[in-house]
């Protein structure tokens, strides 16, 4: 899992400790964005749990301990990898229909992901046996959360929502469908696609009017 294949080096300048680099110095974006894309391929390659770190900082032309001023270790790194992009909510079309639908899209192409899909059962796992980086990794979502409350808050006013609408409930759902999805079903449909060209709307109309008549 050694080489540099597909990402180009980034060496680390920054001698300091902490996750500003030197003496407060802003972290170099380069060298994020080579660990990011050096982890995205060795995960696909050799999966989550011969994923190293070593192996990542060679491939990106760096340190390990330029990675460890940036990540408390594999856990954290490949979370970042994986979720950075959906810490926060699509625009809002203004109208709820709508971007509920954009969320249930939104989060099938995070879960149809190769790099995703390699490392979502090993990343469950750690962080199922570390409370301290479970705690991590659900504050990175806050601002998600706090956007569709807001959201929810002005569709109530709109009259389009119930005013009891949970927006953590909300996001469970959505999530943790398209995310059990794919976990049942790992090599995806009998075409190969992950999602059919309908979930989105099927899973959609089932949040928007339930299951009772």
């Amino acid at each position: 899992m050694s080489g540099s294949r597909g990402v180009a080096p980034a060496r680390d300048t920054h001698g300091g400790v902490g996750p500003e680099g030197a003496a407060g110095r802003p972290r170099d974006a380069r060298i994020d964005s080579a660990v990011l894309a050096a982890a995205g391929e060795l995960v696909v390659e050799a999966g989550y749990q011969k994923l190293s770190l070593a192996a990542i900082a060679e491939r990106a032309g760096t340190t390990k301990t330029a990675l460890y001023r940036r990540w408390s270790g594999k856990a954290e790194l490949v979370h970042d990898l994986v979720f950075a992009h959906m810490t926060r909510l699509p625009p809002s079309s203004g109208e709820a229909a709508s971007d509920l639908r954009t969320m249930i899209v939104a989060a099938c192409e995070l879960f149809a992901s190769p790099v995703t899909r390699a490392a979502l059962p090993g990343l469950i796992a750690d962080m199922s046996a570390d409370p301290e980086l479970a705690r991590r990794v659900h504050a990175g979502f806050a601002g998600v959360f706090d956007a569709l409350r807001e959201r929810l808050v002005v569709a109530v006013e709109r009259g389009e929502v119930r005013g009891d609408a949970d927006p953590d409930r909300l996001i469970e759902i959505i999530g943790g469908s398209a995310m059990l999805h794919v976990l049942m079903r790992p090599g995806g449909n009998a075409d190969g696609a992950m999602f059919d060209e309908n979930w989105a709307d099927r899973l959609a109309a089932l949040v928007l009017h339930g299951v009772m008549r």
